[in-house]
C-alpha cells in the first residue's frame, strides 16, 4: 500500500543547528589558551619619560651604564664594543661597582627583536635594577 506524500508548504525545520556555534566556541578557545601564556611572559615594563622641565634641582645625576646593540654580533658597553657573548664579563663588573644599577640600551636598525631581547635579559640577570629604552 502506497503512502500518501505530505505537502511541504507549512512544514519545515525550526531546529537551531549548533555545529557552527560549537566549531566557533572552539576555535576561540584555542586561541585564548595559545595566547595567554604568551601575555604573560613578557617581563618588560615600559614606563613614559618625565619632561626635563620638571626635574628638581637638588636630584644629582644618576650614574647611567650605557649599552649600544650594534648587530647581531656586537654591542657597544659605555666606549667599549665587545661581541654580544662577551657582554656578561663586561657588564658584570661595571653594575656590581655601580650605585643605580640604571642601564640605558639604544638598538642600531636591522637588529633582530630577539637579539635586543636578548641583550635586555641579560642586564636584567646580571643585575640591573632598572632598564631604560632610548630611541635614536
Amino acid at each position: 500500500m502506497k503512502r500518501p506524500r505530505r505537502e511541504r508548504g507549512a512544514e519545515g525545520i525550526f531546529d537551531v543547528n549548533m555545529t557552527p556555534l560549537i566549531d566557533v566556541s572552539l576555535v576561540l578557545v584555542v586561541i585564548l589558551m595559545v595566547a595567554t601564556p604568551m601575555a604573560l611572559q613578557s617581563s618588560i615594563a615600559l614606563g613614559t619619560a618625565r619632561p626635563a622641565g620638571h626635574q628638581g634641582a637638588h636630584e644629582q645625576p644618576l650614574e647611567r651604564i650605557k649599552i649600544a646593540v650594534l648587530s647581531d654580533d656586537s654591542v657597544q658597553v659605555g666606549r667599549e664594543i665587545v661581541s654580544r657573548a662577551d657582554l656578561p664579563r663586561v657588564l658584570g663588573p661595571l653594575l656590581s661597582s655601580s650605585a643605580s644599577r640604571e642601564v640605558v640600551v639604544r638598538c642600531a636598525d636591522g637588529v633582530a627583536h630577539g637579539v635586543f631581547v636578548d641583550v635586555l635579559d641579560q642586564a636584567r640577570a646580571l643585575g640591573a635594577s632598572r632598564l631604560t629604552v632610548v630611541g635614536h
